[in-house]
């Protein structure tokens, strides 16, 4: 097999590994949104988004969309199987004018709040996430039909005064493009290694790419070594 074939079976290989991505768009951060001021942007709350938080004993992260009367809204949040998180379920917050609830939350608003709680068995059901190799736990969701337009909050709050790691998952229409397999996609992969601590892949990663970059070198250098060995004893 020459290296046109080897690299047209990777790159094959690639996209069958990367399929069963489709689903979140991850949004990095710098972990500053921690007040209604700061929250974390979510760009369009029907697509499907995945953010990565860890959150201190007592913490609280805050996220903003803007929706009209009459959207259909979906969040949920997931704990990494990791030892230690086994009972981990931080709260999830839902708040804005058009909520009419107005539940006890450990934070100031002037909106009302709804609140969420997950009341599964522990550690919870769990399910594996193929694209980046990991298992989740899962824990409690939102889905609701906002009731007026307007900007509108998700909190995730420390209420047990522990604390761990989660990804809240925000909308559920998949919007990946061919690009993202060859931008967006390979750094959720290396995100979600560090997400869960997997150093490991993340050096086995690294180096079979290496090999990959390599291999076509050398055998390059070494066809034209051949060839001027060639004239040489012409």
């Amino acid at each position: 097999m020459n290296v046109k074939k080897i690299a047209l079976v990777l790159f094959l290989l690639g996209i069958v590994l990367a399929s069963p991505a489709y689903g979140h768009k991850l949004i990095s951060h710098d972990d500053t949104h921690r007040d209604f001021e700061s929250a974390l942007k979510i760009p369009d709350h029907k697509i499907s988004w995945a953010i990565y938080e860890d959150l201190g004993a007592n913490e609280t992260k805050y996220y903003s969309f803007n929706a009209k009367h009459g959207d259909s809204f979906y969040a949920s949040i997931v704990v990494p199987k990791i030892n230690g998180l086994e009972y981990y379920s931080p709260t999830l917050v839902l708040v804005g004018k058009g909520i009419f609830e107005n539940d006890d939350v450990p934070f100031v608003t002037q909106f009302g709040t709804e609140k969420f709680l997950y009341k599964g068995e522990f550690p919870g059901r769990e399910f594996y996430e193929p694209f980046g190799q990991v298992s989740y736990w899962e824990r409690q969701e939102i889905r609701t039909e906002i009731i007026l337009d307007g900007e509108y909050f998700v909190v995730v709050t420390d209420e047990n005064n522990q604390s761990g790691k989660y990804s809240l998952a925000i909308g559920t229409i998949e919007d990946f493009s061919i690009g993202d397999f060859f931008t967006i996609l390979p750094k959720a992969w290396f995100d979600t290694k560090l997400f869960v601590n997997d150093y490991a892949s993340i050096g086995i990663s690294f180096f079979i790419l290496s090999v990959i970059l390599t291999v076509p070198i050398l055998l390059l250098i070494n066809k034209r070594k051949n060839k001027n060995f060639k004239k040489v004893n012409v």
